[in-house]
């Protein structure tokens, strides 16, 4: 906080409205605020109020953003994305939403919202209270409703028909075989092409809503609709048994890889009352716990990829392009009319159109195409992570997972330890019955194909105790041999399953698995695929003498992507810049692909580094390269590929005289506050941007660091939690770049260095260590009044 704000004490104390009684925050040295309330509804006001201290703007305008009222503060420029988030809103009855979350959830949200407001209120009656933003672009926050919490859904991690779609133009392009190169398709079940569309008409440009409505606020009036699925990402989580751990409890670690932005996604918070004590990460506009622990139970999540999106592309009447043909013949649109809100000028009216199928986020007349969206996130009780407010008081592992029951999104792989010695996995989600068909590509709306209802969790993949003594899941394809046996469909588009690989060859070799050495691998910087390619390519030496040092040494790396390491530099620029091109060329000229259509298909099939850092279309082209080119031209084009790479890093880097060349010297870690890089001219520009610092790893490690086209990491864990299940004092935490989002607090970017070092805090718990770490008292008082700002 800025010095006119500073408090005068350590100990301040403000009325808040609504408290039953008074409560008391502890925050401590980390900014992790630890809330001592009297009652669950005390709790969760406490915890509104406090993440507005914290993260006031980000959240409303995730709020904002969501319920399609960003025009209302920021001007015309964006009704489109107003209305585009308007129409993928969940429009079902309110209480079968709140219903479907089961008891408390729809009090602790009343609570939290209440909380927020009360801050909202006690923040504007002195606008210098509030963050800077609003002051900035001259706009106050406006109050919030409990459905605002639970009625957007375009903050969860969706993507499937970004997939959709993408298979869809490369099978148009390129045929069917080649989608393989663009995502590897596990199971490898043969692709079945739909029938009854004419896919030449599935271009990017059918997505723009869809990616509107999910991307972020842009602050210049120009929202990109092609970062949408930057935020797409995975995570890690494992869960050891005390038997293979150096204290005998069992260890449960989680490092969920999200955007890497300023502020953080997430939020870390400690509740306690008479008959709850939880502490972990959580999104900040929510209340509860999502990762972490109470009393007996940890939980940690990563994503669990299944195809929960499906696309309807519907004939238009030629005569009336407000019908649209199905199974049951032609059907008209519903339709709504909206008002949408414009600094400066009239409200807009936006018109929406709703099929059987869902929200239509393509209407073509021209082309005679309509294309609604199915999501079961548009479904009751489906608001993402809400339902994680089941579990946070679970007593044992059979009571986590009947809570699992009740969530919907995003799917999960849910881990869990107790203190008592029980620990497990088990997916968490609600994915759809598909029979004959597997949702991989879009659909005609005229087919038939249709959900069978849902699978929930209790019947998804679990496992508890296996003998090996150990589960870790990363997004990678992992179910069981009898999936199919059973007439169910997830996925095929898992994510890469390095990662996965790499966990499990440590947790099978080490039998005293530490707090200290989780940590450490939650910044591991190893790519077992970057090695296993390298092998495969080293049968293709370049005849070159002037490459064969370069060559040399990538055969001999072991594959640590450190930030000094040379060999990372190297074969980063080659196989992601260079290598990957030309063997996607070489390919698909030998399928037959040919002028503009190869062209189109070779820039679709480039896949961005940080979406996932998959090397699996490398492992295969690299197979397909030895049978298909012969030695002779697979070296020759090693030996091009690989001198292009290093022309490329000595106009980067200059000579080796120059300095030398290391990975950390491309591959950085920054984040940039968007909101005071608009305007940085009128700010401070301490708030406007951390870092650069150099990053080994890559999308490919299990220390997550994909990056951009500028080598700016753009995805990775920036909250880290390792749980000492049972004794819970020894547990460590990180939430990058800090807890606040306040650019005058001591927490708005204290904790970005750490996490770059690979350092942790203690994530205390008892209150004799709470205190022990105790900067500040932040106490809410159920009556009175102060004047004193809760902000620091």
């Amino acid at each position: 906080m800025s010095d006119e704000l500073q408090p005068g004490s350590p100990e301040d104390a403000i009325d808040v409205p609504g408290l039953a009684a008074d409560v008391e925050i502890r925050i401590d040295a980390s900014g992790i605020p630890h809330i001592y309330a009297q009652s669950r509804d005390d709790a969760y006001l406490a915890q509104g109020f406090n993440a507005a201290r914290d993260r006031l703007f980000q959240i409303d305008l995730w709020r904002r953003r969501g319920h399609g009222l960003l025009s209302e503060v920021f001007g015309e420029a964006y009704v489109e994305q107003d209305a585009a988030n308007r129409l993928l809103l969940y429009r079902g009855d309110m209480a079968v939403e709140w219903a479907a979350y089961g008891a408390g959830v729809r009090e602790a949200v009343e609570s939290f919202v209440a909380g927020v407001n009360a801050y909202i209120e006690w923040a504007c009656a002195d606008p210098v209270r509030l963050p800077p933003e609003f002051g900035l672009y001259d706009y106050l926050p406006s109050r919030w409703d409990p459905a605002d919490v639970v009625r957007f859904r375009t903050h969860g991690l969706f993507y499937n028909v970004e997939q959709e779609v993408a298979r869809a133009r490369t099978v148009h392009l390129a045929g069917a075989a080649a989608d393989e190169l663009r995502q590897a398709r596990e199971p490898a079940d043969p692709l079945v092409v739909p029938d009854g569309i004419d896919w030449s008409l599935i271009d990017e440009g059918v997505l723009r809503t869809y990616r509107l409505a999910f991307a972020p606020v842009s602050f210049d009036g120009t929202a990109d609709p092609a970062s949408a699925i930057e935020g797409v990402s995975g995570s890690n989580n494992w869960v050891v048994d005390g038997s293979r751990t150096d204290t005998g409890r069992p260890i449960l670690a989680n490092d969920p890889h999200r955007a890497v932005t300023l502020p953080s996604l997430r939020y870390v918070a400690h509740l306690v009352t008479p008959d709850l004590d939880v502490i972990g990460a959580g999104e900040p506009g929510l209340p509860g716990i999502s990762i972490g622990h109470n009393e007996r139970v940890a939980f940690g999540l990563t994503i669990w990829p299944a195809d929960v999106e499906d696309l309807y592309v519907y004939r238009l009447d030629p005569e009336d392009a407000e019908r649209y043909l199905t199974d049951r013949g032609w059907q008209q649109f519903e339709r709504a009319e909206e008002s949408v809100p414009v600094r400066g000028t009239a409200p807009r009216v936006v018109g929406l159109r709703f099929a059987e199928h869902g929200p239509v986020i393509h209407h073509d007349p021209e082309r005679g195409i309509a294309i609604a969206l199915r999501a079961v996130w548009l479904e009751a009780g489906m608001a993402p992570y809400v339902a994680s407010l089941g579990y946070g008081d679970a007593r044992d592992g059979d009571e986590f997972i009947a809570a699992l029951d009740r969530w919907g999104a995003p799917a999960v792989n849910q881990v869990f330890a107790t203190v008592d010695g029980d620990w497990g996995w088990q997916v968490a989600a609600r994915i759809p019955r598909r029979e004959g068909w597997d949702g991989s590509m879009p659909v005609a709306g005229d087919s038939g194909r249709e959900w069978r209802g849902f699978v929930t969790s209790s019947e998804l993949p679990s496992e508890r105790r296996p003998d090996r003594g150990w589960i870790a899941t990363a997004n990678e394809e992992n179910l069981p041999a009898d999936w199919t046996d059973r007439g169910l469909t997830a996925t095929y588009d898992w994510y890469s399953g390095a990662r996965a690989r790499r966990l499990r060859e440590w947790l099978a070799e080490d039998d005293s698995v530490s707090v200290a050495r989780s940590a450490d691998m939650q910044m591991d910087e190893l790519s077992v695929h970057m090695r296993e390619l390298l092998g495969l390519l080293s049968a293709f030496p370049p005849a070159a003498p002037s490459l064969a040092r370069e060559f040399d040494a990538l055969i001999g790396w072991d594959g640590h992507e450190g930030a000094d390491s040379r060999e990372a530099l190297i074969a980063q620029i080659w196989v992601r810049r260079h290598l990957r091109e030309r063997l996607v060329r070489e390919r698909l000229t030998a399928d037959g692909v040919q002028g503009a259509a190869l062209e189109e298909a070779v820039s679709l099939l480039l896949t961005d580094e940080s979406f996932g850092g998959d090397l699996r279309g490398e492992l295969i082209l690299a197979r397909w390269m030895g049978d298909a080119l012969g030695d002779a031209a697979c070296g020759l084009l090693v030996e091009e590929t690989l001198r292009a790479a290093i022309a490329e890093i000595e106009d980067r880097l200059g000579s080796e005289a120059d300095g030398p060349w290391a990975w950390g010297r491309l591959h950085h870690s920054s984040v940039t506050h968007p909101a005071f890089a608009r305007r940085a001219d009128k700010v401070d520009p301490s708030w406007v941007a951390l870092g650069p610092t150099p990053r080994g790893g890559s999308g490919d490690t299990v220390g997550m660091a994909g990056y951009d086209a500028g080598f700016r990491q753009s995805i990775g864990s920036t909250f880290r939690m390792v749980l000492d299940v049972g004794d819970w004092d020894r547990s460590v935490a990180m939430n990058s770049p800090g807890q606040s989002g306040d650019p005058r607090s001591t927490h708005y970017g204290d904790l970005f260095g750490p996490w770059v070092a690979g350092e942790t805090f203690p994530l205390v718990y008892s209150r004799a260590a709470v205190e022990a770490r105790t900067a500040r008292i932040l106490r809410l008082r159920a009556s009175g009044r102060t004047g004193v700002d809760p902000a620091s």
